[in-house]
């Protein structure tokens, strides 16, 4: 079976290699990225299965991602995660073509399920595997 693949785009290395663990423990194979202009550059050069963008980056917002990087993430699914809730940059976000918008922090188990939902994943994984 071929594992699905993630890019997870965050300017927190905590946070990337919290998420990289969890994923990577449930089969998922990981790519990082700490900017947009670097997330936007993996997403020309190969497809992912889907793309957690963090909302606030030092150069551009993850919304921003979505629109310049509409066509090669056309196919993927994409979650906007924010430890900056607002309804604007919710309803922003799936405008722009999110699939999901979930604030931070992000309980372990609620990625895992609404990965494993978004990417039709059989059986649910848990962060403790």
């Amino acid at each position: 079976m071929v594992k699905k693949s993630i890019l997870v785009v965050d300017d927190d290395k905590a946070i990337l290699r919290t998420f990289s663990r969890i994923l990577s423990r449930c089969g998922y194979e990981i790519e990082t990225a700490e900017s947009g202009h670097e997330a936007i550059g993996k997403a020309r050069s190969r497809r992912f299965d889907m793309v957690l963008l963090d909302l606030r980056l030092p150069d551009m917002d993850g919304t921003d991602i979505l629109v310049k990087a509409r066509e090669p993430l056309q196919s993927t699914a994409k979650i906007i995660i924010t430890g900056f809730p607002t309804l604007e940059s919710g309803v922003v976000a799936l405008d722009e073509g999110a699939d999901a918008y979930l604030t931070k922090p992000v309980a372990p188990q609620e990625l895992l399920t609404l990965v494993d939902d978004k990417l039709g994943h059989p059986e649910y994984c848990s962060p403790d595997k």
